[in-house]
This record gives structure tokens, sequence and C-alpha cells, in this order.
């Protein structure tokens, strides 16, 4: 955009926030007449009538609405843009409030923070573990690691960080004594250790034999309410069960857990890092999302 286009811009959107250009004038510094010409200079490039004008009151036309509600937009947008490349040039300081799901933020996400502390000694970074979904903006929080489908607000910015895989396994002994199941059917027959709460067990989602993904409801015989005691009860034989990889990585690793239905692994729960909308992304916030991105794009659990 020339300079002078952008000055008739700014000159008409002042003009119709002010309602006069006696008052653009005075926002921007220049005189009334500077204001009008720009005004005018803008309708003449356009080909149409911006604003009426009376002796007592300016005020826009249908066309001239419809473009400025357009030009604050782009003039937003323009702020933005300038805004985070400032942002870029800043180093993170001051307190940041971060809430993390329980198991995932304790193993996964706190292991950067940790990274980033040590890194930005003028940052102090309070952290909040909890499943339940905390609201961000009356409670104060800058930034939030969410897991699963997002609420549709207009007050929160969100950034996909992951897709959290899951395996189905058991430990060897409970194998050995059981077999193997050999499809999703076949645990019918088996103990299933699944995820519940409120009377509520979690479907698990699944690659059946046919290629389709889709939900299948477990019959447990041992209902737990949290990821991590799954993971204790899997490791005394209690059964099968369903768990994410970042959770059982280690278990399959040491071969305390084996993997069974390995075709069935899928993507299920996408995991955001979600934080209140702003006019411009504070280094703070943006530093911890960048560095999320980056430590999710090849997380060490999937590639073991």
């Amino acid at each position: 955009m020339e300079s002078a286009s952008l000055q008739g811009v700014l000159a008409f959107v002042q003009t119709v926030e002010a309602g006069s250009f006696t008052g653009a004038g005075q926002r921007l510094h220049v005189t009334k007449s500077a204001v009008g010409k720009a005004v005018a200079q803008l309708e003449q490039r356009l080909g149409v009538r911006l604003l009426n004008r009376t002796t007592r009151s300016l005020s826009p036309t249908s066309e001239g609405l419809g473009y400025y509600e357009a030009c604050v937009r782009a003039l937003s947008e323009i702020e933005t843009a300038q805004s985070l490349l400032a942002a870029r040039r800043l180093v993170p300081s001051g307190r940041l409030r971060v809430d993390v799901p329980l198991a995932f933020g304790r193993r996964c996400v706190a292991p950067v923070l940790f990274d980033i502390s040590r890194q930005f000694p003028d940052l102090t970074i309070e952290i909040s573990f909890n499943d339940r979904r905390v609201d961000l903006i009356e409670e104060g929080i800058d930034l939030a690691v969410r897991m699963g489908d997002l609420d549709d607000s207009l007050s929160l910015a969100a950034r996909r960080i992951y897709a959290q895989h899951s395996a189905v396994c058991a430990a060897p002994c409970y194998l050995e004594k059981h077999g193997r199941p050999r499809s999703i059917e076949d645990l019918a027959s088996h103990s299933v250790i699944g995820y519940g709460r409120d009377g509520i067990v979690r479907p698990w989602t699944v690659r059946h034999a046919d290629g389709h993904v889709g939900k299948f409801v477990p019959r447990p015989r041992l209902v737990l309410g949290h990821g991590e005691p799954m993971l204790d009860a899997a490791l005394a034989g209690c059964g099968i069960v369903f768990l994410p990889t970042w959770l059982v990585a280690d278990s399959l690793k040491s071969g305390e857990l084996e993997t069974v239905l390995s075709d069935c692994l899928v993507e299920d729960i996408v995991v955001h890092a979600i934080w209140p909308v702003t006019r411009s992304l504070t280094p703070k916030v943006r530093v911890v999302v960048d560095a999320l991105i980056e430590h999710f794009s090849s997380p060490p659990w999937d590639a073991a």
C-alpha cells in the first residue's frame, strides 16, 4: 500500500471514529483541512462516496461503513504484525502462569518448562497441574495445554502442538496366562482395564481389521479414573489396557509391558496450547509455545 493511500485510510478511519474532521485531525496531529483533503482524495481514488457530510456532522455511507470495517481489520493486522516483530526482539521476563494436565503435564510438558526456566532467569514460571478445564481469563492463566476438543471461544487463541497416539498393551505375565488377543473382538474374553469417571467408561479409538477407525467401548473388569494407576494395574498383570504412548513408552522399552493389537494404534487425541487473545503475543508466551511445538514435533516416546 502506498504511503498516500495509507494516510487516506488512516484519515478516513479516524474521521469515522471521531465523528468529525476536527477530531480526526487532533488524533493524527494534523490540520482539519489536511484530513478532509486526504479523505476526499481517497474517495476519488475509490470512485465512491464514503461519508455523508452536513454542516453539523459526518457519518459513513453504507459503502463507507463496509469499507471502514474492512480498514479496521486490515490496520489491526498491520499493528499485530509490527508488534510480533518487536516482540521477537524482547527477552521473556516477569511472571508466567501455566496450567497443564496432571500426568501429561508432569511427564511431557514440565521438562520443557524447566529448560525455559534455566534459559531465561528473568522469567518466573508458575505451573498448576490438574485435569479440569480452567477458565484462563477468570483465573489469570497466561497459557494452558489442553487435551481433546476445544471450546468454541472467541477469547482464546490456540495452536496444535501434538496428536496423541495410544497403544493396547499388557504385562508379559498376563499374556502368558491368558494368551494374546488377535482382534478387538477377542477382548470380550479378556480382563480389560478401563478409564472411567462418574460411572461412564471412556471408549477407545481404534483401527479395526477392515481398516476403518472407530470407537470401541470396552467392558472392563477394573475401572480407574486416572492414567497412571491404570499403568500400575497393567504392570501388576491385572489385564489389557489402552494408554497413550507417552505414558507406556518406558515400560514397553524395559519389557515390563508388551503391545498387542499393534495394528490398532491411531492418533486419538489432539493436544493444543491455548492462551487469551491479545493484540500481540507476549514474548514469555511465545517462547513457551515455540518450545512446545519444537519438542512435540518429534517426541522420543513416539520414536521408541
